[in-house]
């Protein structure tokens, strides 16, 4: 009888497939991704193979056992496998591990690839049931020979004969990650592809110096709509700077304010070195998710190539007679391929929601820090999958300040340096409010001095046309919601309000909305309460109402994910105390075009009542700003002093230590635990009905469509909001009480109100 290695799924006509397929297949995959990844790590290269190669072979052995084939064949019904079938691989690379250094690191990943990398030291408490089903030892032992028999009778030997050199011990974290990747993604991949389901295969490759013509083109088309002729000026200046940098050194510092092009000039830089260094994908990584949308679309006009539209048309079209509704859809499919937008976390470990996991295979990834920092922190087999496809490629942490909580950045600098110095990655971080964090010793040690993209004299011309731009205020008492509206609508607008918390965002809004003096036509609302979705025509139409010279007296309330790289300019700014970056930052959404001859930024506390919520993460940030305020200190120069106190006087050295010291001990769970951009775990739920009904019905859905209509919420919020799981889809929620005006707040603020058992002032 065959051996399988999955079992068939007779409800939608899909056959079994057999161990001998998927094991070729595995052990293909994984070698192949190892050895495109270790292209650019000629140091890692064999021993990533070798060792993402030995772990695919014989990840799944424990299926050829008999109580597991029964289930597998159909001869006796179990929802899941009689025995731990990750056991019997396990303990056989380790013991070709006692003459095959390779093959102990493949029994480490193998042993990962469902419950993920665990910690070395945990482990080796175990003795010698180190990395093994403790109930499974003797049962395994007596059993290995004829699994080892079954194996070989349809697996040959794979051949490889090197004794390659292994990573050094402060980069066995990060290799080992990039073997669980290799492993991981060649088994989801076969696996989706015997069931059918949807594949995302790179259709599409970088093509460097071609974008870079385009994006040569596109940015003189800019600057000839552009009225401003000293800003232009400066905007020609940066972008050729970027452009004709060298790209000989491998990681860059950028520090360029903002109006000053950043988005496209450091992405000309990025190509330029793509080209120079054979580079496979570009990364952008950006703080806060609603940037994705105004960056991708950027990108998306400037880089994708009319060719690469016509050639996915169908072979032998005529261009002149190909409809337009064709036209526009083909392109905009090639749109999404070449430039991907990730928004958010969604990397679902069951076998029935893989399908809908971000892959950063496109030529040209936009991301967000959470994204990307917590995959490079994660043990996960999903968080994982997509890690080997960083290698490289050139990276762009756009505005580093805001993209982690400071305490997070020693860690992620050793992260950044590995890709830099072992996977051929080409690093730029960038900011309009740089506080050069690698030049404290409380963050890097010994300090170090990046290059400059942008020479000294460019950089002072535009600091000094940012500083005359706006003028940052504080008030000094604090204020309560009803103070707090009637201030802002005192001044001249249109307005920009930014709160700390969403809730804060959407009791503000909502109240502005339904008070009688105000009303819902005087106030947009922008959070991470609304989907991408939703987020984009929200901005969309703060755009259109802030190009109307009529349409003056309004509000956009949000949150700090307008802060930071999206290309909007109010006349006058209200920024919730927060930290200096912050306040600065927000400044970069007023008097954009230096139009206004007084505009001004306001610094202001609440009184936490009425429904506004605290942050308690900005403790320290704000009381440090506070400090500066009275120094007369608030100002980009004084942006890495603020830096420093905050690390100094809010994160513990300790816990900053613990990191440190459980990356180097290889305890992967802590070292995810303890990296958290966002700390408490978000699930992913659904909000368009038409989705969730399809998704219940087994049809068709894509991963865009998951991404652009779903929010992400506290996982211990579920129950409280009613929210559940799509039961044939795990790893995706629905139930939410949501609106396109305030989001999940619309149900959230009803729960907290029920909780509470006071009304929220609304």
């Amino acid at each position: 009888m065959e051996l399988l290695a999955h079992s068939a799924k007779v409800d939608k006509g899909i056959l079994a497939q057999s161990y001998e397929e998927h094991i070729s297949n595995a052990r293909q995959l994984a070698f192949e991704k190892a050895r495109q990844a270790g292209t650019f790590s000629p140091d890692l290269k064999e021993s990533l193979s070798q060792v993402a190669t030995l772990a695919a072979e014989f990840h799944d052995m424990g299926k050829l056992d008999d109580e597991n084939q029964a289930v597998l064949t159909g001869q006796k019904k179990s929802k899941k496998l009689p025995k731990n079938h990750v056991d019997s691989g396990v303990a056989h690379l380790w013991r070709l591990g006692q003459n095959n250094l390779p093959a102990l690191l493949a029994a480490m990943v193998s042993y990962a690839h469902h419950i993920g990398l665990q910690s070395k030291a945990g482990e080796e408490a175990k003795g010698s049931k180190k990395y093994r089903d403790e109930n499974l030892i003797d049962y395994t032992a007596e059993h290995l020979p004829d699994y080892l028999e079954r194996h070989r009778a349809v697996i040959d030997e794979w051949q490889n004969q090197t004794k390659p050199s292994l990573p050094k011990p402060e980069k066995m974290a990060l290799f080992l990650r990039f073997a669980l990747s290799c492993l991981a993604d060649a088994d989801h991949g076969d696996t989706a592809r015997h069931y059918g389901e949807p594949q995302t295969n790179q259709t599409f490759s970088l093509k460097a110096a071609e974008r870079l013509t385009a994006l040569d083109t596109y940015v003189a088309g800019l600057a000839k709509d552009n009225a401003n002729e000293l800003r232009t000026q400066l905007r020609n200046s940066v972008y050729e700077a970027c452009k004709q940098a060298s790209t000989e050194p491998s990681f860059y510092a950028c520090d360029s304010p903002v109006g000053t092009g950043k988005t496209t000039a450091v992405m000309a830089h990025l190509l330029n070195a793509a080209q120079a260094k054979g580079l496979q994908r570009i990364f952008v990584v950006l703080p806060f998710t609603n940037i994705i949308d105004q960056s991708v679309e950027t990108y998306r006009k400037a880089l994708v190539l009319a060719d690469e539209v016509w050639e996915q048309l169908n072979e032998g079209s005529n261009p002149s007679s190909t409809p337009l509704s064709t036209l526009l859809s083909t392109a905009t499919k090639v749109s999404e391929q070449i430039v991907a937008a990730h928004h958010h976390k969604a990397d679902f470990s069951s076998p029935e929601s893989r399908q809908y996991t971000y892959l950063w295979q496109a030529p040209i990834v936009v991301t967000t820090a959470v994204q990307f920092f917590e995959t490079l922190a994660g043990n996960q087999p999903a968080t994982l999958r997509k890690l080997h496809q960083l290698a490289g490629s050139a990276i762009f942490i756009d505005e580093a300040h805001a993209a982690l909580p400071s305490h997070l950045w020693p860690q992620a600098w050793q992260w950044l340096k590995q890709l830099s110095s072992d996977w051929g990655c080409h690093i730029v971080l960038g900011s309009g409010s740089l506080t050069r964090f690698w030049e404290l010793e409380d963050f890097v040690s010994p300090v170090v001095k990046l290059p400059e993209l942008i020479k000294q004299e460019i950089r002072q011309q535009c600091l000094q046309l940012e500083q005359a731009r706006v003028k940052p205020e504080t008030r000094e008492e604090a204020l309560n919601l009803a103070d707090l509206v009637e201030w802002v609508f005192d001044k001249s607008g249109p307005r920009l309000l930014i709160l700390n918390t969403v809730q804060s965002a959407a009791v503000t809004a909502q109240y502005i909305a339904e008070h009688t003096d105000y009303g819902r036509e005087k106030v947009e609302h922008l959070s991470t309460a609304l989907t991408p979705l939703d987020r984009n025509k929200t901005l969309e139409k703060v755009k259109a109402r802030l190009k109307d010279t009529q349409d003056n007296d309004w509000v956009l309330v949000a949150t700090s994910c307008v802060e930071a790289g999206v290309d909007l300019s109010f006349k006058v700014g209200f920024r919730e105390r927060c930290g200096l970056v912050s306040l600065l930052q927000t400044a970069g959404r007023i008097n954009r075009e230096n139009l206004e001859t007084e505009a001004a930024v306001w610094d202001f506390s609440l009184r936490f009542e009425d429904g506004l919520k605290k942050h308690p993460a900005f403790d320290d940030s704000a009381r440090i700003l506070g400090e500066l305020f009275a120094s007369d200190k608030v100002s980009p120069e004084f942006c890495r002093e603020a830096l420093k106190r905050e690390i100094r006087q809010g994160t513990p050295h300790e816990t900053l230590e613990k990191l440190k010291k459980a990356e180097k001990n290889l305890d992967f769970p802590e070292v995810e635990q303890l990296f958290k951009v966002i700390s408490s775990y978000t699930i992913t739920v659904l909000v368009d009905d038409s989705i969730i009904n399809r998704l219940k019905d087994w049809q068709k859905v894509t991963r865009d469509e998951i991404q652009k209509n779903s929010v992400q919420i506290w996982a211990y919020k579920q129950e409280d909001w009613g929210v559940s799981e799509i039961s044939n889809r795990p790893g995706l929620f629905f139930g939410l009480d949501y609106d396109n005006f305030i989001g999940y707040m619309k149900g959230g603020l009803t729960s907290e109100k029920a909780k509470s058992g006071a009304a929220l002032q609304a």
